[in-house]
């Protein structure tokens, strides 16, 4: 799939796409919030409910705090129900856009109409409903891109970086074709709404989704500060790249191990490039390799 070719500039948004959950925060069940709504929206976004978020109130009501509750629990939070701090500042941290359990996450693109399929949990690492793998094990790649790329970036070599260190652990091989030839795999760098059903939300939020096998989109927000060397305030994209990729590969999210690849949340200036052994065990059971 090549999307068109129409370049966009970078436009920075002055706030967090998440920074409403703040405002939240200590409110519990019982209560009447302006503003729950969205939250609610976040929480089935990201697979802890699966109500319809047209019919959302602001009320704190037992769906909500039972969503809450699992969402502390899965990322090793105190399980009170309550937005508490830790829980607030957990949520407002950027991430991938794909859910995390999940009660009704995107699995592939869109194109007006709705297909949501769960993922499920094998031990310490979790697939995507219906195992989906790749039938073949050498896969080709190329950019596509509709926002502007900064040469510093050097994606060429930060993604071959996380090829190899995807390959090194199983039996694919990545080769890269021309930019914009058809391949199993296309990367790009897009803004807000960019066709596939996902639109990104601005600067910080989401920064990232890719698709399961087979469709082999991965996309990366270009209203980001993604640096090869990240300062303070700048997301490492090898980082956020070895996690799409795994996602490319079938992995699903894995909140529960923050040192995993597949830890749904990033923190800007961390490195984190680097295999965890539940990374290497999922990767390996999914494609029979343990």
């Amino acid at each position: 799939m090549i999307l068109p070719k129409t370049i966009q500039s970078k436009t920075h948004h002055i706030h967090n796409p998440f920074q409403f959950i703040q405002t939240l925060e200590n409110f519990q069940n019982g209560q009447q919030v302006k503003g729950l709504q969205h939250l609610k929206k976040y929480l089935q976004d990201f697979g802890y409910l699966n109500y319809n978020v047209d019919h959302h109130s602001e009320v704190f009501d037992n769906l909500l705090e039972s969503a809450i509750k699992t969402y502390q629990y899965s990322y090793g939070l105190n399980v009170t129900g309550i937005l508490d701090s830790d829980t607030v500042k957990q949520m407002m941290k950027p991430r991938c856009g794909a859910p995390d359990y999940v009660i009704n996450g995107r699995t592939k693109p869109q194109h007006g109409h709705e297909d949501k399929s769960p993922f499920h949990s094998v031990a310490h690492y979790q697939f995507i409903e219906g195992t989906p793998r790749w039938s073949k094990f050498t896969l080709t790649y190329t950019f596509n891109s509709t926002a502007q790329v900064p040469a510093s970036l050097n994606i060429k070599s930060v993604f071959q970086s996380a090829f190899q260190k995807w390959a090194g652990v199983t039996r694919f091989s990545f080769k890269e074709v021309p930019e914009n030839s058809p391949a199993d795999i296309v990367i790009g760098f897009h803004r807000l709404d960019h066709g596939d059903g996902d639109p990104f939300d601005g600067f910080e939020g989401v920064l990232a989704h890719a698709f399961p096998p087979s469709y082999g989109l991965c996309h990366f927000d270009g209203d980001e500060m993604w640096s090869p060397n990240p300062g303070p305030n700048e997301v490492d994209l090898e980082s956020v790249a070895m996690h799409e990729l795994g996602h490319i590969l079938g992995l699903g999210h894995e909140p529960t191990k923050p040192e995993a690849i597949m830890f749904p949340t990033f923190d800007y200036g961390r490195i984190k490039r680097d295999l965890n052994i539940d990374d290497i065990q999922g990767i390996q059971a999914l494609y029979g390799l343990s």
